[in-house]
């Protein structure tokens, strides 16, 4: 348990990976925003905590300015100071071919999964510059589509692969004001989302093909493990992933 309670928010906390993460942080001492676009899955979240009275649940839509200008303030306001931001939330698109998916389609994955991030990673650092003591921490859930497509997701590819650009800006930015920015790779861990891996996914020799995973759990001890470090170390990008998944080699 933390000596000082300390102060994160997590996107997307109402399900999956950002839940998983969210109650781990909780479980390790942390007061914990948990923000989405649904009260009820948040609440649900909040009630699964080990330390409910550390667990805010506050709806924002994270791709809309003035919502995650509010959502910050409120952080002002009922925190003091934001220690960690992860930027988690995130949506695919289907998995249609590429002249056959809709601008629409497109939009929203990257409004979510690159936009908001950006949108929270910049009000997050003008927190963290103005705190005392100054600083923090910014971690993004870039995903392995950071490093290698699947088939028919261009979308969610081009969004993470922007993520590792944004993770490395923020992380060259943040020095002067004592900001750590890190990237965690997430490679099928065992949510609803990735459920239909367990039947099979298409692969990228053409074939359908059940894939392995793993306990969403090990995915939040890397967080934890990223959230921990003091100011002076930093993560810059870990990959934690189901060890024979068809990510190393050629598929």
């Amino acid at each position: 348990m933390l000596q000082t309670p300390k102060f994160a928010l997590v996107t997307g906390a109402g399900s999956g990976i950002g839940r998983a993460c969210a109650l781990a942080l909780i479980e390790a001492g942390y007061c914990v925003a948990l923000v989405g676009r649904r009260l009820s899955s948040l609440q649900q979240t909040a009630a699964a905590a080990s330390a409910p009275e550390r667990a805010f649940a506050w709806v924002a839509d994270v791709t809309q300015p003035e919502a995650v200008a509010a959502l910050f303030e409120r952080v002002r306001a009922e925190f003091g100071r934001l220690d960690l931001l992860f930027n988690n939330a995130g949506i695919g698109a289907p998995a249609v071919a590429i002249d056959e998916l809709t601008f629409a389609q497109w939009q929203a994955v990257i409004d979510t999964n690159l936009s908001a991030s950006f949108l929270c990673a910049q009000a997050a650092f003008k927190l963290m510059k103005s705190q005392t003591p100054r600083g923090g921490r910014i971690i993004n859930n870039g995903s392995v589509s950071a490093h290698a497509p699947r088939p028919n997701s261009a979308p969610y590819t081009a969004s993470k692969h922007a993520i590792t650009g944004l993770t490395k800006a923020l992380s060259l930015d943040g020095r002067a004001f004592d900001i750590a920015c890190g990237q965690l790779d997430i490679g099928n861990a065992l949510t609803e989302m990735a459920m239909p891996m367990t039947v099979g996914v298409p692969q990228a020799n053409g074939t359908v093909a059940a894939e392995a995973t793993m306990d969403v759990d090990h995915a939040a001890s890397a967080l934890l493990y990223m959230a921990g470090l003091p100011l002076s170390a930093n993560v810059q990008f870990m990959t934690v992933m189901a060890t024979t998944m068809p990510f190393i080699g050629r598929g």
